[in-house]
């Protein structure tokens, strides 16, 4: 069983427990639930930089990244580093995040927020609205067809703004629908743990200029931004390379600096 199939399981027993616990309505009833959102694709499309900051404690593949910082910080340095929006983990069992995560993000800066999280039910969309969040990812490899419309359509209704996650050009091809925002090339093969930006360059000819091109994962170095960039990539989602350091803030505004000269 690939670590997908099993972080998939495992939510199913977690979103069926958290619906017991607090119903749709009771979602629909908290304050943040009719806050209005922001656009993550636009400053993208905008921006030079393009870069999606990760709040993320821990992984699958490299276990603890960093358990000294608190979201607070991260959330404030992020924004004043200038990035275009940041993504926060909110899967507890494999990546040590919470839904308190993405409230405390929210409250801390004006940024554009990306909920990470394993979406298997529409359930889990409500509670990123619920919670602050203006973008919702949706992964391809997990998901059919007729899912990701439901989800999609949903969000959009919603005024959240999607991102899809593929591996490769069949999760692509079943996926481009109108309700979706942009669209992630996820550079890291799930069944090895093996990154390669080489995954982003060969999927981004198949994608139409309809949607944001976003690169994920094994982004660590300004090289491997300027190399995708002639490829039509406008987001880069960046993690570990951030928060493995000190000052997760303080090493985005370097790296942006960087990028920008």
């Amino acid at each position: 069983m690939d670590i997908l199939t099993k972080i998939a399981n495992d939510k199913r027993i977690e979103v069926k427990l958290r619906k017991m616990l607090i119903p749709t309505s009771q979602l629909e009833r908290m304050a943040l639930f009719e806050r209005k959102t922001r656009s993550l694709a636009q400053p993208l499309q905008n921006s030079k930089t393009g870069i999606i900051a990760e709040h993320k404690r821990r992984s699958p593949s490299k276990k603890v990244i960093n358990h000294n910082l608190n979201v607070f910080d991260v959330a404030k340095g992020y924004e004043l580093a200038g990035v275009c929006g940041m993504s926060v983990l909110t899967d507890g069992k494999y990546f040590g995040g919470s839904l308190d995560d993405l409230i405390l993000a929210r409250a801390s800066c004006q940024l554009p927020i990306l909920r990470k999280e394993f979406i298997i039910d529409e359930y889990q969309i409500l509670e990123a609205k619920a919670h602050g969040a203006d973008v919702v990812l949706l992964i391809a490899a997990l998901l059919s067809n007729v899912e990701i419309k439901q989800f999609s359509e949903l969000a959009q209704s919603l005024n959240l703004e999607v991102l899809l996650e593929v591996h490769n050009e069949e999760e692509l091809q079943k996926s481009l629908m109108p309700s979706l925002d942009m669209l992630g090339v996820n550079n890291r093969n799930l069944k090895t743990f093996e990154v390669n930006l080489e995954t982003s360059k060969l999927l981004s000819a198949l994608i139409p200029n309809d949607f944001v091109k976003v690169s994920e994962s094994g982004i660590s170095s300004i090289e491997a931004i300027t190399s995708l960039q002639p490829y039509g990539f406008k987001g880069y989602l960046i993690g570990e390379n951030f928060m493995k350091t000190e000052d997760a803030g303080k090493s985005a505004a370097e790296f942006i600096k960087g990028l920008s000269s």
